[in-house]
């Protein structure tokens, strides 16, 4: 039975769901379910032009810019496409592509969905790479560097390692990935891991609704031509927050569909006010702060009277992703929580907005981010049911270096003897405790030795960025890959 790609419609006026395409999913019936590639480049040059990243491999190739359907014999099977839009009746040459490069489209556009189905990468929306790219130059196009890819200049060599993850050994621990981009979801799945210990939901507020949820609650306080393109966005909703509410729980519904039934651990909005203020409409709703990375963010905000209502709209998001589409496996996760009582609000809250702890298996974890958390993680375990350490933040506030500091990049180190002993403190006390404790901050990733040292300490979990799961799953297991 082969797997299929399928295209559905809502209907706009009879409401109903409407099967409009199928056709065999070509990609995935050539990988084998067991081999999981990673494109790395060796080498690097100037950046000519970037955009969105389709697929997660590298290719090089000439370029060959197409104008039109006319200019399409001049085709050469291997080079790199280069149009500002393609269409349907260009497919028999895309498929001799080394790489598709558009000026126009998203993750959706004709471009995407065919690069996707021939497993070959492609950057699109990068708005003028017909202007800054010429015809005959030789170009390497990368999309194994997250979700932006780039165009870089000349013939660039990589490796692709290769994992049979059949024969891989158990790492001591549960190792897990972090991930904020539902498109990358189904992808970043197969990788050898046992769920994901932090969903980012900013990244789906930043990226798929874009607008300040009081925004949507109160546009009466926005000026006139803001509730115009508010009105625009959210016509199609009985209330403009329902817009907010189905984007979330679309984008955390698609990284938990993902990975059911392994659990999805999703930290609830984690914003700084500078930020928040970015979203449309934010500035109205946002206060100025001298250190916003210390200032009116997490648990803190939750509750406040100028963010509660906010906070309703995030936890309603998670019901529905819970109760009706039927993802059970999410667990929420308060982040910067400074103290007990805090915690003991924010889920009085959430039980008010549906999501009662222990109802219906309902766990709720915290981060465990500032030195007030370790030394009173007792405290903490007799209201949430475990703890995700974030390194970042731990760091910052034990060292007491802002993390975005640019003058002080030196001595923000997670290696500090200082920032082990509280690392270590946590898991010991959490395991005293008999709570569950894992890491999901940075240091993992940039740091295998340090991955190393938290196992010896007794860590539950590691989560890791998803380009960082083979080598540190490796490290831990003391497997290599095989590299072409």
């Amino acid at each position: 039975m082969l797997p299929m790609d399928m295209e559905w419609a809502k209907d706009g006026i009879d409401g109903e769901l409407y099967l409009v395409q199928a056709r065999p999913e070509t990609v995935a019936v050539r990988e084998s379910k067991h081999v999981i590639k990673e494109y790395r480049l060796t080498e690097k040059s100037e950046i000519r032009i970037s955009g969105r990243a389709v697929g997660r491999k590298i290719a090089a190739g000439k370029v060959c810019m197409i104008t039109d359907v006319g200019t399409l014999h001049e085709f050469r099977p291997g080079e790199v496409l280069v149009a500002d839009i393609t269409t349907p009746d260009w497919e028999p040459v895309m498929k001799t592509a080394a790489a598709i490069v558009t000026n126009r489209g998203g993750r959706t556009c004709h471009a995407a969905i065919v690069a996707r189905e021939l497993g070959i990468p492609a950057v699109v929306g990068t708005r003028d790479a017909t202007e800054c790219l010429r015809n005959g130059e030789a170009v390497t196009v990368s999309c194994a560097e997250g979700e932006e890819g780039h165009i870089y200049d000349g013939s660039l060599s990589y490796e692709i390692d290769e994992l049979d993850v059949s024969k891989l050994k158990p790492a001591p621990i549960k190792i897990m990935v972090n991930i904020g981009n539902p498109e990358q979801a189904f992808q970043v799945s197969r990788l050898p891991c046992e769920g994901v210990r932090l969903a980012r939901m900013e990244f789906i507020i930043n990226e798929a609704i874009k607008i300040h949820p009081m925004a949507l609650l109160h546009p009466q306080r926005l000026n006139e031509s803001d509730r115009a393109q508010i009105a625009e966005v959210t016509g199609a909703y009985a209330r403009p927050q329902d817009f907010f509410v189905q984007g979330l729980a679309e984008g955390v519904g698609t990284i938990a569909a993902a990975f059911y039934p392994r659990p999805v651990i999703v930290r609830l909005s984690d914003f700084k006010s500078n930020e928040y203020a970015g979203l449309f409409g934010g500035a109205v709703f946002e206060p100025e702060e001298e250190n916003p990375m210390i200032g009116f963010r997490g648990a803190a905000r939750y509750i406040h009277p100028d963010y509660a209502e906010a906070f309703a709209l995030e936890c309603e998001a998670l019901r529905v992703v819970r109760e009706v589409m039927g993802m059970d496996n999410i667990i929420p996760m308060v982040p910067f929580c400074r103290t007990p009582e805090e915690g003991r609000q924010v889920l009085a809250s959430m039980a008010k907005q549906g999501l009662k702890q222990g109802d219906k298996g309902l766990q709720i974890y915290m981060m465990c981010e500032l030195p007030s958390n370790v030394l009173l993680l007792a405290e903490f375990a007799e209201l949430f049911d475990g703890f995700s350490i974030g390194s970042n933040d731990l760091t910052q506030l034990v060292l007491g270096v802002d993390r975005d500091s640019a003058l002080l990049p030196r001595d923000f180190d997670e290696r500090n003897p200082a920032v082990i002993k509280f690392l270590e403190m946590a898991i010991h006390e959490a395991r005293r405790l008999g709570k569950y404790i894992g890491i999901c901050g940075q240091a993992p990733s940039d740091y295998p030795q340090l991955a190393e040292r938290l196992v010896k300490a007794g860590i539950d979990s590691i989560s890791l960025n998803p380009d960082s799961v083979l080598p540190v799953t490796l490290k831990l297991t003391g497997m290599e890959t095989s590299s072409q």
